[in-house]
C-alpha cells in the first residue's frame, strides 16, 4: 500500500471528523435555551435557587465543611472558589445556558442552570 495514499486518507477523515464536530457544536449554540434560575444542591438536596438576572455572590456550604463560592454575574454563573484540593469545579468555567451544571465531588455541590418555573411539559397524555 502506497504511504502517501494512507496519509491522504487519513486526512480526509480526520478533517471530516472536525467538521462534523464543527457543525453539532454550532448547532448546540445555537439552538440551546437561555437558563433562567441557578439551582444549587448539596448532597442531593436542594438548598436555593437563584436568578441568573441578579448579580450575586453566594457562600455554597458544603458537605462535611466544604466550600464553595458562587458568582452570578451578567447572565452567568460560575465557581470563583472552593475548599476542595483539586478545584476543578472552579475551572468548569461559566454556565448560562439550561441543563448545564457544575460539580464539586468533593463537597458534594451541584450547581444547575434551569429554565424559567412557568415552563411546562407538552404532554397530551400519560400512559401506563
Amino acid at each position: 500500500m502506497d504511504k502517501k495514499l494512507f496519509k491522504k486518507n487519513d486526512l480526509i477523515l480526520i478533517s471530516v471528523f472536525i467538521l462534523i464536530s464543527a457543525i453539532i457544536l454550532i448547532c448546540v449554540s445555537l439552538f440551546s435555551k437561555k437558563g433562567a434560575n441557578v439551582v444549587i444542591s448539596v448532597d442531593g438536596k436542594e438548598v436555593v435557587s437563584l436568578p441568573l438576572s441578579e448579580d450575586t455572590v453566594y457562600n455554597i456550604g458544603g458537605y462535611h465543611g466544604g466550600e464553595n463560592i458562587l458568582e452570578i454575574k451578567d447572565g452567568k454563573a460560575h465557581l470563583t472558589d472552593a475548599s476542595c484540593p483539586d478545584k476543578l469545579c472552579v475551572n468548569m468555567g461559566y454556565i448560562s445556558k439550561k441543563g448545564q451544571s457544575i460539580i464539586c465531588l468533593p463537597n458534594k455541590v451541584v450547581i444547575e442552570i434551569k429554565g424559567d418555573t412557568e415552563e411546562k411539559n407538552n404532554f397530551d397524555t400519560i400512559s401506563e
